[in-house]
């Protein structure tokens, strides 16, 4: 196998993402719905909002050990810096079936005062995943719709919020963007080879279609929280954007000659293809959820300057060295890597990044109904960095 088809198969594999699913659920309780004595926030998605990639702490300089403090997995470190290493410590039993729901996924992180924060998002998932059994919801990854999921849950508990982010895995941004950065690879800045102009058609073609799927899924959780006996006054129901991995290309600390962008920062793609990563790209999406959030009777949590400053190579942050990690000054999202962890890991929102976006969402819990903007400020802790602002024009 060639280089190139090396990096294109894992890049492929550690990018196709997709979101959220939780633990295992007990009985139901004598008293149900929205009368129920205990109350609960519940999230359905993709990887971005299941907790891929929440094993890290920021990115570490170090290939071994605990990479400068960054892997929560590791334990059992001798004299030498060999530790031994177990995912599941993050993921739980999720690791097993690979749906990765971290323990500071945004629904389990974010500090909203109800008695259970409930994680269905599965990675990999797409719109269809999530819709009800009886609208043609599909299984994933052994386990039922997650809409149906929910029902479940729904019956048992008082949920005052749904959180629902997909969309992205139904246009194939994952995929789309390991192609950016197989584009780089093979080749070099006298000539490079541009993913951009490719990449958003494909996005354009797929989005109707994917709006629609959207649009099912919300109107599958509004009859799900119907039929366990909800009126739309009982809960908030939250569509959430995506952000790019990537800054815009004048913050990447990395040049486009040589080889550092994929060895030191994991962050491999043309400055050109980092700012359609960072803007039309991420904008298109973004632009279709809204709209299908408005027309679906949800609220809507634009995300796309949620990290900004603590993106996968920006130069407002920086990798982790002897120091040891800190949330001011790390990335944010995990780092492109083949080594540590599995790949499907990269590019998506760090332990830190996760708990940026619980903050985002509770943040929305304590406004009104509407369209909001979450925002990071660089160089700050997450409680001082992120704020919310209406969602403009």
């Amino acid at each position: 196998m060639t280089a190139s088809k090396t990096i294109a198969t894992l890049l492929a594999g550690c990018l196709a993402a997709a979101i959220v699913v939780v633990a295992v659920l007990p009985p139901a309780a004598a008293s149900a719905g929205p009368g129920s004595p205990r109350t609960a926030i519940v999230s359905l998605g993709d990887s971005f909002i299941s907790g891929e990639g929440g094993r890290w702490l920021g990115n570490g300089s170090e290939a071994f050990g605990t990479r400068s403090g960054t892997d929560r997995a590791a334990f059992d470190c001798d004299a030498l810096g060999f530790c031994d290493y177990d995912p599941e410590r993050i993921y739980g039993a999720s690791d097993a079936n690979e749906c990765h729901r971290s323990d500071l996924a945004p629904i389990r992180s974010a500090p909203i005062a109800v008695d259970e924060h409930l994680n269905l998002a599965c990675s990999g998932a797409r719109a269809r995943n999530l819709w009800p059994a009886s609208m043609g919801g599909r299984p994933h990854f052994g386990e039922p719709p997650e809409a149906d999921q929910l029902a479940e849950l729904a019956r048992r508990l008082e949920v005052r919020l749904v959180l629902v982010t997909i969309g992205a895995n139904d246009v194939g941004f994952g995929e789309l963007v390991a192609g950016c950065a197989l584009d780089w690879a093979r080749s070099d800045p006298a000539a490079p080879e541009l993913c951009h102009g490719y990449a958003q058609d494909e996005i354009d073609t797929l989005l109707p279609r994917a709006r629609r799927r959207v649009a099912r899924v919300l109107d599958g959780v509004r009859r799900t929280m119907h039929a366990a006996g909800y009126s739309r006054r009982d809960y908030r129901l939250v569509l959430s954007g995506y952000t790019s991995p990537f800054p815009a290309s004048r913050w990447l600390r990395y040049p486009e000659r040589g080889w550092s962008r994929l060895t030191e920062g994991g962050c491999p793609l043309w400055d050109a293809d980092a700012d359609w990563a960072a803007g039309p790209g991420i904008d298109s999406i973004v632009g279709a959820l809204r709209r299908v959030a408005a027309g679906g009777g949800a609220e809507f949590l634009d995300l796309r300057h949620a990290l900004d400053g603590h993106q996968v190579c920006d130069s407002r942050s920086r990798r982790v060295g002897d120091a040891g990690p800190s949330e001011a000054g790390a990335e944010w999202v995990r780092r492109l890597s083949f080594t540590e962890g599995t790949t499907r890991e990269s590019l998506h929102p760090n332990a830190y990044g996760q708990r940026a976006l619980g903050r985002c969402l509770a943040l929305l819990y304590t406004r009104p109904r509407g369209e909001w903007s979450c925002r990071a400020e660089p160089g700050r802790p997450i409680a001082e960095a992120i704020s919310l602002e209406p969602l403009g024009g």
